[in-house]
């Protein structure tokens, strides 16, 4: 698990005992979160005025349901410049991706995107599954190939095949579309790993249920497989809005010139009160208690 080779927060590369579970072959795809919202009722948290309480000292016009947007600016610019390519828009949600006046005609079979973190745990309970772990996922996504670069190997494109989606050309102001597809993709456009899985890189980054730290810290002697260490159960309380968790597997916006990120090591971490046009997931069940 994790990598000495890229990011610092990926490193150091070690191993690690993993309990045997089942996880999702694709990330939760538009039409399954609908079906969950027309049994629930549920409302995502973009979808919701947030709290005064969680964000004092705000003005209450920044508190007006949103999530953020990628724009693709118009002219060259720096990947440093984020504001230049991302904004907040009033109304976008999961079902109104790019905002007021877009929908899902054709995109049924698209991550849903939008989630946060308790969208996303609110779905994997009434599935009655779970989110994983990092641990987990990276498990998942390596399937046989430990050591390998990517999910498929070591090579980038072998034989000139794309194997995931991600950026081509040089973010954020040049896409190449090389893979056909402009933003997220119908889950399986792409070659499964050897486990059978799709978009274990590229797509969407995907939440899990860890508790993010700057580097990989190592469990105490004993704790490796302990649901409660590898979960950050400690940082599941609601009122606390700024709680990180990782994102894993990269998404449609990385890019090798600016976050070279779908890869299975890689990691970032995510607020857990944070809704994005990049952000998804998919669960996964165990064999002992959840």
């Amino acid at each position: 698990m994790g990598s000495d080779r890229h990011y610092p927060e990926e490193a150091p590369a070690h191993l690690i005992d993993v309990e045997g579970f089942w996880i999702d072959t694709h990330a939760v795809t538009n039409e399954e979160f609908a079906r969950f919202v027309a049994d629930t009722g549920y409302a995502t948290m973009c979808e919701r005025r947030p709290g005064a309480a969680h964000y004092p000292g705000s003005l209450p016009s920044p508190r007006t349901p949103s999530s953020a947007v990628f724009r693709k600016p118009r002219r060259v610019v720096s990947p440093e410049d984020w504001p230049s390519w991302w904004t907040h828009t009033a109304g976008a949600s999961w079902y109104h991706p790019e905002g007021p006046g877009s929908n899902l005609r054709g995109r049924e079979k698209h991550p849903v995107v939008h989630v946060a973190y308790a969208d996303a745990l609110a779905y994997a309970r009434w599935a009655d599954k779970d989110l994983p772990t990092e641990d987990e996922w990276e498990r998942a996504a390596r399937g046989e190939l430990v050591n390998a670069e990517f999910c498929w190997g070591d090579e980038l494109s072998p034989k000139g095949c794309l194997m995931a989606n991600f950026w081509q050309g040089a973010f954020p102001w040049q896409n190449l579309v090389l893979d056909g597809f402009e933003g997220t993709s119908p889950v399986g456009s792409f070659p499964a790993n050897d486990f059978g899985l799709y978009d274990m890189a590229g797509n969407v980054w995907e939440w899990t249920r860890t508790a993010y730290r700057a580097r990989h810290t190592l469990p105490p002697p004993g704790l490796c497989c302990s649901p409660s260490f590898a979960r950050g159960a400690d940082l599941d309380d609601p009122t606390r809005p700024f709680a990180r968790r990782v994102l894993k597997g990269g998404s449609v916006l990385c890019a090798a010139n600016y976050s070279f990120r779908y890869r299975p090591a890689a990691r970032v971490p995510e607020s857990i009160d944070t809704s994005a046009c990049h952000i998804g997931f998919r669960c996964v069940v165990r064999s002992g208690p959840r």
